[in-house]
């Protein structure tokens, strides 16, 4: 006779279903762990053992046998811990079977018996409630689960308190949603801080608008960090449901402090020295990348081109698909990536090419051999390429300018609220909902972003000025249709197809 608790393993932000067996018997005495464990669920035999031992209990000296099945789907991490010593106190009749049939169970346990926060509990809180069924987790975790719906939650922070819980000794009670918040007024960067260059700012207030990608490029000094850093700030808060989907990819990936869903988009920051299991995903464990830690948020590269060639290009297919697909050997996992990419490079590897007193010897050269190491697919998905030149003296003398972050985010605020109810009503039930103008494509862009006659030939005639691709051609479309929305203007005029094709430049050398 086996005892069994539920469990569950990840594949992305999926949840598989794991049954949790112990079984007692005669022979050697050993303690077993099979079912294809990685090497942290093989040590959890140490851990458990600690810990009964903490509460005053020692393992039979039987042959003990742990199974987690299914037996071909490989176990990873260390929450399996809680339900090998709960499947253990239930053969040994320190707890009651039926009772623990009701939950399923995932933490990490101390020596001491300590209940230490895992990754996941957000989505597996939600497979749980999806099977009518409570969910048993680490204390630290509890406020994620309580974001699954209407299910009982216990968060022990020991294994004595669990067995003192259905004991009836202590009672553990269900813990509260827990919120990031949003007042933090160490993570707000103003864009006042911010002096001269009133193009790029501009360019930045239609990348929030919209969502577009965007490019900068300019002379080392001139601001760009400084203004990708501030996109944030301009960007409104997730919605609900946006939140979950964002926090259940942080929760598998450990990234939820104190169990708080984020309402803040994210903003990642990457250095150019990031592999490219670091920015799609993968590695050993297939843990989410950057690309995918920044979903319905900002993905900021720096220094662009110093980026290896094959991390950029695996960027294509996320830009178009919204996915990032980590293939592996003995696993195929797919994790949402709707990014948007703001990117920054200089002209050259000197960075002052448009400055014949600092520029080197090699220049133009240099710049072209620079800029050819982005290709030109990855070139043609960014929605806009704007220049950032550097700050004259006279600009930095002046005071700050009187509009900030709070003036551009409530018109940012304005136009995407204007984005998301038109397509609320368009888009059909049961397909992916659409937010912003860069989400739109095929039939539905054409429907909502059809310039009038005179912006259509203006269109049409630069696009085959410039050879733009079709993709290029309505990268123009989305961005036209989101600067006819800042104005308030229902349809796309000549005006805004004419901005939108400023924003489309290539950068100097391609």
């Amino acid at each position: 006779m086996a005892a069994r608790v539920a469990t569950v393993a990840f594949q992305g932000i999926g949840v598989l279903d794991i049954d949790c067996q112990v079984q007692m018997s005669n022979g050697q005495i050993t303690f077993t762990v099979v079912g294809l464990p990685d090497k942290a669920v093989g040590e959890s035999r140490e851990r458990v053992r600690a810990a009964l031992h903490a509460l005053g209990l020692a393992l039979p000296p039987q042959r003990l046998t742990v199974n987690l099945a299914p037996a071909d789907v490989l176990k990873e991490g260390s929450h399996f811990d809680l339900p090998i010593a709960l499947a253990l106190l239930v053969m040994m009749g320190v707890l009651p079977g039926e009772d623990l049939a009701r939950f399923y169970a995932l933490g990490e346990l101390g020596l001491d018996g300590s209940i230490a926060p895992v990754a996941g509990v957000l989505p597996a809180a939600i497979n749980a409630a999806a099977n009518d069924k409570g969910l048993i987790c680490p204390a630290v975790c509890g406020g994620e689960a309580a974001w699954a719906g209407d299910l009982e939650i216990l968060a022990a922070p020991s294994l004595l308190s669990i067995v003192n819980h259905f004991k009836g000794t202590q009672v553990l009670s269900r813990p509260e949603p827990r919120l990031e918040s949003l007042d933090d007024p160490g993570r707000s960067k103003d864009l006042r801080d911010v002096k001269g260059q009133e193009t790029a700012k501009r360019a930045l207030e239609v990348a929030a608008c919209g969502g577009h990608n965007l490019l900068m490029l300019g002379p080392p000094g001139s601001g760009k960090s400084m203004l990708a850093s501030r996109l944030p700030g301009l960007l409104p808060p997730l919605d609900p449901a946006e939140a979950l989907e964002v926090s259940m990819i942080h929760s598998v990936a450990g990234n939820l402090e104190g169990g708080r869903l984020i309402r803040r988009r994210p903003y990642r920051e990457v250095h150019h020295s990031a592999t490219l299991a670091a920015m799609v995903g993968g590695g050993v464990r297939a843990r989410p990348g950057e690309i995918s830690l920044a979903h319905h948020g900002v993905l900021f590269l720096d220094e662009l081109p110093e980026f290896p060639r094959g991390t950029l290009e695996a960027l294509r297919q996320p830009l178009e698909t919204g996915r990032a697909s980590v293939s592996r050997a003995n696993a195929h996992v797919s994790y949402p990536a709707r990014f948007q990419l703001v990117a920054a490079m200089n002209p050259c590897r000197c960075g002052h090419l448009d400055d014949a007193a600092l520029a080197c010897n090699r220049a133009p050269k240099c710049a072209a051999e620079y800029q050819s190491k982005i290709s030109g697919p990855l070139f043609d998905r960014i929605d806009l390429h704007v220049d950032v030149p550097a700050v004259a003296a006279s600009d930095l003398s002046l005071p700050p300018p009187r509009e900030g972050t709070a003036d551009v985010a409530a018109r940012v605020a304005t136009v995407r609220e204007r984005q998301r109810a038109r397509y609320a009503g368009l888009v059909q039930s049961g397909l992916p909902p659409i937010r912003t103008n860069a989400e739109a494509d095929g039939e539905l862009l054409e429907q909502v972003a059809a310039p009038e006659p005179q912006g259509r030939a203006l269109l049409t005639e630069a696009a085959e000025r410039l050879k733009l691709s079709a993709r290029g051609y309505h990268r123009v479309l989305r961005v036209a249709r989101t600067l006819a929305d800042m104005d308030g203007s229902d349809r796309v005029r000549r005006i805004h197809v004419a901005e939108a094709l400023g924003y489309r430049r290539i950068a100097p050398g391609r």
